[in-house]
C-alpha cells in the first residue's frame, strides 16, 4: 500500500508545472524537488486542464463545487431521514388519538 504525504502547498505546485513549462524534464526536477515524476506529470496534466489547454478532465474548480455538492447532498440526505422519521412518529402519535 502507497504511503500518502501531506498535499503540497498550491504555489509549490505551480513553481514545479512552471519549470516543467520552461522545459526542465520531470526526471531531472523530481530529482531536485524530491517528489516523483508521475506526481509532476499529474500537476502538468491538472494545470492543463485548468487553464483549458486539455478538456479531458475535471478542472480545479469543477472539482471543488463537485466536493461542496457532495457534501450537501449528505447533509439533505440527512435532512429527508429525520423529516421522514418525524412524519412517521407524529403520523402514529395521531393515529393513537
Amino acid at each position: 500500500m502507497p504511503k500518502t504525504r501531506p498535499a503540497y502547498p498550491d504555489e509549490f505546485r505551480r513553481e514545479a508545472v512552471q519549470m516543467l513549462r520552461a522545459g526542465r524534464t520531470p526526471r531531472e526536477l523530481a530529482e531536485s524537488l524530491g517528489v516523483s515524476q508521475q506526481t509532476l506529470r499529474n500537476w502538468r496534466r491538472q494545470a492543463q486542464v485548468d487553464r483549458f489547454e486539455r478538456d479531458d478532465g475535471v478542472t480545479s474548480d469543477e472539482r471543488d463545487e463537485l466536493r461542496r455538492l457532495r457534501r450537501e447532498n449528505v447533509r439533505l440526505k440527512q435532512e429527508r431521514d429525520l423529516l421522514k422519521r418525524a412524519a412517521a412518529f407524529f403520523a402514529a402519535e395521531t393515529e393513537t388519538r
